[in-house]
């Protein structure tokens, strides 16, 4: 449909609830960048969004002038400038990566990319994310996964959480950026602290 709203029969499941399931995931007007420390504090720059989510960066470069997934700390000014991604974008990319991949419509993921910015930071890491290729659907709870299996919607699934704990565990290890100082922050890679043991012991 035109507007963004999911098609398929039944609707995706919305807020938390089966009772719920007849109201399509429609995106909230005016949604702006996620708010949190994370998206306030720390941003990404395009090469290190890019390793996180595992895509190239002719996708990053182009999701983001098409308006699928653009960076909510800092956009792109022209020629020279960086675009920096927060957490919550990175998490977002991986997803996005992983409906492609599974064939699901663009014009669904954007529903259902609108509607993970929606979400509050704290209920990303519950949520499920459930597809029958055609249409996708939010599960909060076991009992909806397999309301959904039963009625024969729910063809592949994606744990929020553990994208978010895959994307968590490779930013640790790359370079991030502050965002209010601009100072880069080093991650931990356990190869450099490797070498340098390595280094010492020569």
């Amino acid at each position: 449909m035109g507007d963004g709203t999911a098609v398929g029969s039944p609707y995706p499941l919305f807020g938390g609830t089966v009772e719920q399931a007849s109201r399509p995931v429609v995106p909230a007007a005016g949604l702006g960048a996620p708010q949190g420390p994370e998206t306030d504090s720390i941003g990404y720059r395009g090469p290190t969004a890019c390793a996180a989510a595992g895509i190239t960066y002719r996708q990053l470069d182009y999701w983001a002038r098409t308006g699928l997934v653009e960076p909510s700390v800092r956009p792109a000014y022209g020629s020279g400038s960086q675009r920096l991604y927060s957490f919550r974008d990175v998490v977002v990319l991986k997803i996005v990566k992983r409906l492609l991949d599974t064939g699901v419509s663009l014009q669904n993921i954007r529903t259902a990319v609108q509607h993970l910015r929606s979400r509050g930071m704290a209920d990303l890491p519950r949520m499920t994310l459930m597809s029958d290729g055609a249409t996708v659907y939010e599960c909060t709870s076991p009992d909806e996964v397999v309301d959904l299996l039963q009625g024969g919607q729910g063809i592949f699934g994606i744990a929020v959480g553990v994208v978010w704990r895959d994307v968590e565990a490779v930013l640790a290890q790359l370079h991030g950026e502050r965002v209010d100082t601009g100072e880069t922050l080093v991650g931990h890679n356990p190869a450099d602290e490797l070498a340098r043991r390595r280094n010492r012991a020569g």
